[in-house]
Order: structure tokens, then sequence, then C-alpha cells
């Protein structure tokens, strides 16, 4: 399965271990991939059990959370809706 989320919050593992959060939709993966353009970047996820999870995220962010294929991080999925859909 392969996720797409919008809005959504990636912290490295490092961060999250000395700040706790409210958001409760937290998912752990590792950092697959960086697709870097000028202004964003979507950042990939392995969240394990042969799923995916990618993220479109300013390439300043990027850049201040030193992010880099291997890296251990948690997406917090800030988005107030789901949108299902089914061919």
């Amino acid at each position: 399965m392969n996720l797409l989320i919008r809005e959504m919050l990636i912290l490295s593992a490092k961060i999250r271990s000395i700040m706790k959060i409210s958001a409760r939709n937290q998912i752990k993966g590792v950092i697959t991939e960086i697709k870097s353009g000028v202004v964003t970047a979507r950042v990939i996820l392995d969240i394990g059990g042969g799923n995916r999870l990618s993220s479109v995220i300013t390439m300043e962010s990027v850049q201040e959370l030193n992010l880099k294929p291997g890296d251990e991080v948690y997406a917090i999925i800030k988005s107030t809706e789901v949108m299902i859909g089914k061919e």
C-alpha cells in the first residue's frame, strides 16, 4: 500500500525522543527516498509490512532536520479528514 498525505509533519527520531507531542496519529518509519524540488520535497517512508507513506514538505524543513535516506523518523498526521476512494 502506498499513502500520500499532504498535511503531515515529519520529525526525526532524535527530536521525537526529547519532545512530547499531543497528536495521536504518529507513524514510525524509515526514509527510503527524498525527491527534491526547488521549494518542496517528497519524502517517502517505509512504514513496514510492505507499506510506504509519502509526504510533501518544504526544502527548508528537509535541510533544517538534515533528513536523508536511512533516517528513522515519525510522520505526524495533522489532517482533519481522510478521504477513501474505490475503483
